[in-house]
């Protein structure tokens, strides 16, 4: 069995109250300990709960699996070595664990993110149910594990979660009845605590200042990962970018002498109604230490799907003639042109493929970006990507979005050139994301 690293006083003391505690919320920034605390507070609950029947949950049944089964080698089946085993109850994916008395347990693993995943846990009753992410999860399936937990014997709910806005409707739906509740009857049951990266006795004073390196200072996920703090997504997205957007501009033929190129990269963005069709061409140094933004491709001419299949393929051969062979990442709403472009460009001899492009969601890419621009590890070229450098710069979080981060798609900016840059590395974000972590030692 792995043994953590010991907890902090503000832990201990967490740990302690969730004893006696029927509502356990585990809040704060990333890397704060959140998960192996829960993970912990809910193995010594379970080892003498009378109920058989429990549940874990989270956006999806992978997610839970993650951070509360494994949680980095610290979780369910590390607490249970040796005493359980996976499974499935009533056709759905669970844990059997056999605890120190010799009662089996069982812990039901469902997905929670989407609307009607409530119906998943519907018929069961469960002793205590822990909730990753949970402010991620749909409101209907929080609200359905309050339910079919009420007649449990020693009802207990765990959540943990990294800040959202302050207006987010979890704070409102979910935890401002229980704080008012637990401020007129100290006896009421809640526990809150609040945990960030110093909470964390396994990271190292060194690790810390890497970690921090990675974020911009100036954004909405260094104050909610870094500070742990509720914050609404508000002003210019790239703020690094729009205060000195020169130190990351450079002519892209004569940066890349020195450089070794590992690949070529463009994504493709399908004009509809107002928008534009644009494409973003990359390329990415060896090691995936950088991406260069090499050229791009902007049109809102009213074209048919020939035109604008030959306007994209003359803009694919003037890269791949400087740069070399290509794959070419398209936005998925659009199949039938993405299958025309694939043809083209197979009769045409370009490009190494035309793939659809699998997205994240959009806040995953702004990060992506964001960090990017932190690290410094992103340039562009200040001549054949003028859209580009102009959707950096002026890129905004929508302010109507109350709760919720949504960038402003109103036509005042250029989103389609951004949405382009994002789905020429959809395929390699993963790779960026863990060169950059390598890169500060994280």
């Amino acid at each position: 069995m792995n043994e953590p690293m010991p907890f902090t006083q503000r832990q201990m003391e967490y740990l302690q109250r969730s004893l006696f505690s029927w509502l356990n919320v585990a809040e704060g920034g990333k890397r704060g300990g959140k998960n192996v605390l829960q993970v912990m507070a809910f193995c010594i609950a379970l080892e003498e709960h009378p109920s058989r029947l429990h549940l874990i949950a989270g956006v999806s049944v992978a997610t839970a699996r993650l951070n509360i089964i494994d949680c980095d080698g610290y979780g369910l089946m590390n607490y249970f070595d040796g005493a359980c085993r996976t499974g499935t109850y009533q056709n759905r994916d669970c844990l059997y664990v056999k605890t120190e008395r010799g009662d089996e347990k069982i812990i039901l693993v469902s997905g929670g993110g989407k609307n009607g995943d409530e119906k998943l846990i519907q018929g069961n009753t469960y002793g205590m149910a822990y909730v990753t992410e949970a402010n991620l999860c749909a409101p209907a399936f929080i609200k359905e594990i309050f339910d079919r937990t009420i007649s449990s014997p020693n009802r207990k709910i765990f959540h943990d979660l990294n800040p959202k806005a302050e207006s987010h409707w979890y704070y409102s739906d979910i935890l401002a009845q229980h704080e008012r509740k637990q401020q007129e009857n100290p006896s009421y049951g809640y526990n809150y605590g609040h945990f960030t990266l110093t909470d964390n006795m396994s990271i190292s004073d060194e690790q810390m200042r890497r970690v921090i390196g990675t974020y911009d200072k100036n954004t909405v996920w260094y104050q909610r990962d870094i500070l742990g703090l509720r914050k609404q997504a508000e002003g210019l997205i790239y703020q690094t970018f729009a205060d000195d957007p020169e130190s990351f501009l450079v002519d892209a033929g004569e940066y890349l002498k020195e450089k070794r190129l590992a690949r070529v990269l463009t994504g493709v963005d399908w004009g509809h109604n107002k928008s534009a069709n644009t494409q973003v061409a990359f390329v990415v140094t060896q090691g995936i230490e950088e991406l260069i933004a090499l050229d791009e491709f902007y049109t809102t001419e009213k074209l048919d799907p020939e035109q604008l299949y030959s306007k994209h393929l003359e803009f694919m051969r003037g890269v791949e003639r400087r740069y070399g062979r290509m794959v070419t990442y398209c936005d998925n709403a659009e199949m039938m042109l993405v299958r025309g472009l694939k043809n083209s460009a197979a009769k045409a001899g370009i490009a190494a493929g035309v793939l659809e492009c699998v997205k994240r969601p959009i806040t995953d890419r702004i990060v992506l970006f964001n960090s990017l621009f932190a690290q410094g590890r992103i340039k562009i070229d200040r001549n054949r990507c003028p859209k580009l450098i102009d959707a950096f710069k002026s890129a905004v979080w929508d302010s109507k979005a109350v709760g919720k981060d949504v960038r402003l798609d109103d036509g005042t900016s250029n989103i389609d050139s951004l949405d382009a840059a994002e789905y020429a590395v959809c395929g390699i974000m993963k790779e960026l994301e863990i060169a950059g972590r390598v890169r500060n030692g994280g």
